[in-house]
């Protein structure tokens, strides 16, 4: 009876020890897999960083194509994420500082050299508010993703403007005067780019449903001539950045009232439905 006692207790010190190597090994070793989506994400990172050192820098151009690339590499980590399966919680924390960073912080300092600056006190504050209201939207994002409770018409919508979207609306009165310096008296006057900057914050922190094309569907008739508005925006793009980036940004802030009338649509006939 002692000898067999003695022969299980050897097997489970030798389980535990395979068991303490195998945690070792884990510990260790990361899968590449697990690694890809943080480094999109430092990349996004890299870029909003590098774009405050051109904005101090008065590189305009620079500056704005930093935050634009910013905003690719924030849409493709979270996709590559899923396609490799490799989402976790230190992922989107790091993903939360990033956007932080060349969405909240990075357009905030753009805007204050390339207008706000020869307002110090109070252009400092716009600023800020800007800054400010992009670590709210953050945090209430984060704590919005374990709400299970959400109704399923809310698929089809972003709740306020995304962090990408807000920062190419506070950065829209420079693209727009790349093109079109002569309105240099109304695109970087203080009250113009103060009000915007105000504006751009309230959206992002608001509950207004702001449109989102995750779940959109094309019917089959709508893909040719899809297809055609595509191959007019890279033609637009490659000839005219700029104001094209402009325009869009435009377009997109005349979108918010219209998505509400078409959210109020859809929650009416939800009710109705339930």
């Amino acid at each position: 009876m002692k000898a067999l006692n003695d022969k299980l207790n050897d097997k489970l010190l030798m389980s535990k020890q395979k068991l303490t190597e195998i945690s070792r090994q884990k510990l260790n070793e990361i899968p590449f897999r697990k690694i890809a989506p943080n480094m999109v994400t430092m990349m996004a990172l890299c870029s909003g960083v590098t774009s405050i050192r051109y904005a101090i820098a008065e590189d305009w151009s620079k500056a704005v194509l930093c935050i634009f690339l910013a905003a690719l590499f924030d849409g493709l980590d979270g996709r590559v994420a899923r396609f490799l399966k490799a989402s976790s919680k230190f992922g989107a924390e790091l993903d939360s500082l990033s956007d932080f960073v060349s969405f909240g912080v990075a357009p905030a300092i753009l805007i204050y050299q390339w207008s706000l600056s020869s307002l110090p006190r109070f252009g400092w504050l716009f600023c800020l508010i800007f800054a400010m209201g992009m670590a709210m939207r953050l945090a209430r994002f984060n704590t919005m993703l374990d709400m299970d409770d959400t109704p399923p018409y809310w698929s089809h919508y972003f709740v306020g403007v995304p962090a990408p979207a807000a920062a190419a609306l506070g950065m829209m009165p420079v693209l727009i005067w790349f093109d079109f310096p002569q309105l240099s008296f109304i695109l970087r006057s203080h009250a113009f780019c103060a009000i915007l900057m105000c504006l751009v914050t309230f959206l992002m922190t608001s509950r207004i449903p702001t449109l989102s094309l995750k779940k959109t569907k094309v019917k089959t008739n709508m893909f040719i001539p899809l297809m055609l508005i595509v191959v007019l925006f890279i033609n637009f793009m490659l000839t005219q950045p700029w104001l094209t980036l402009g325009l869009m940004t435009f377009a997109y802030l005349l979108s918010v009232p219209l998505t509400c009338i078409r959210f109020q649509k859809d929650k009416k006939r939800y009710q109705k439905e339930k």
